[in-house]
């Protein structure tokens, strides 16, 4: 793969010119929403269980489950229900529409803590992350928002940035990685994190414009690469590096069985971001064209399988569209979520468009 500009042709696609393009544009944001959704709804029940734990439990998943007694995040959750990975993307969605664009580090850090203490009077275990709790305990002992990020290399930044790739196009790349590091830097200011978010958040920007997986992916090691280069320095493989690699490795694997295998046992699927991320557009060079398979396939995994799936079917929606997903299960996410995007994916795409 020869990753070298974003393809200006994506963005001046005249496939998408007037009214039939600004509604398909619509269609694919909106989607990348709704696929990081469902794609989370389906990681819910197996998420941090074994792959062997969960085809014990399921003999392949193939629809929405409630969470198992085996899973203690989990366990008791209706079949659809969504994660952090959702409402934490949410969270920055709505703080990008009414910050015009941009995201306070203060509105941030109150907002998801609000979000965990609503969670903990539910009794859910599904809480903040260990960068994204370090970070804010950083801060409410007075800690510079600058410095709060340091160590924050996990995969939670990945996981909520799909809203950045709505609001800015994917060219010039250097304003979409400013972007994703303003939102990342409060806590994961790091360049292994910064590298992971931006190459979801350039994959779904590339996406809504109207680009092939092929340009999305190489989008995002543009854009990985870019990445690497801001924030603080941790140990850890290079994120561009490792999805050039990923993608190859599923590629040349063989057999789909071999593919899976690959991506569970060799590319990982825990939360750090050089796993989680490589193995979300791993999955999808097996089946660019279906993004709910590969929300399936990455369910099926187990590991921080609801992270995986969503981050895989926010760029597939963006790719697709939402009719790439059946449409009971939009339908079911939707209604156990309450769950509307389309707001928030209006006035993001008319942000999208002043820039």
């Amino acid at each position: 793969m020869a990753a070298t500009a974003v393809p200006e042709a994506v963005a001046q696609d005249p496939v998408d010119a007037g009214a039939a393009g600004r509604v398909r544009r619509v269609d694919r944001a909106e989607a990348a929403l709704l696929g990081l959704a469902v794609g989370d709804a389906l990681g819910m029940p197996t998420q941090y269980l074994p792959r062997a734990t969960v085809d014990h439990l399921y003999g392949g998943l193939r629809w929405f489950e409630p969470g198992p007694e085996a899973n203690e995040i989990s366990r008791g959750l209706p079949a659809g229900h969504v994660t952090d990975d959702t409402d934490q993307a949410l969270i920055v969605a709505r703080a990008l529409v009414d910050g015009g664009g941009h995201v306070a580090p203060d509105r941030l850090a109150r907002d998801l803590l609000a979000w965990e203490a609503r969670m903990e009077a539910v009794g859910s275990l599904d809480l903040l992350g260990p960068s994204t709790r370090r970070a804010l305990a950083a801060l409410a002992q007075g800690a510079d928002p600058a410095d709060t990020g340091r160590w924050g290399d996990t995969n939670g930044a990945a996981m909520r940035i799909a809203p950045v790739g709505v609001l800015v196009p994917p060219a010039p790349l250097a304003r979409l990685v400013d972007r994703v590091t303003e939102v990342c830097s409060l806590t994961h200011h790091t360049g292994v994190a910064i590298a992971g978010a931006s190459a979801v958040a350039a994959a779904v920007s590339t996406g809504i414009d109207g680009g092939t997986f092929d340009d999305a992916l190489d989008a995002a090691v543009l854009a990985a690469r870019e990445g690497a280069q801001r924030g603080a320095y941790v140990a850890g493989a290079d994120v561009a590096t490792r999805l050039v690699w990923a993608v190859g490795t599923v590629r040349g694997a063989g057999s789909e069985a071999a593919a899976l295998d690959a991506v569970s046992s060799l590319i990982g699927t825990g939360i750090a971001t050089q796993e989680s991320v490589p193995a979300a557009f791993a999955l999808l060079a097996l089946a660019p064209e279906d993004p709910w398979r590969v929300c399936l396939a990455a369910a099926n995994l187990g590991g921080d399988s609801d992270t995986v799936a969503a981050m895989a079917g926010a760029v597939g929606g963006a790719l697709h569209g939402r009719a790439a997903f059946p449409a009971a299960a939009v339908e079911l996410v939707t209604t156990v979520n309450d769950l509307d995007v389309t707001p928030l994916v209006a006035r993001l795409l008319e942000l999208r468009d002043a820039a």
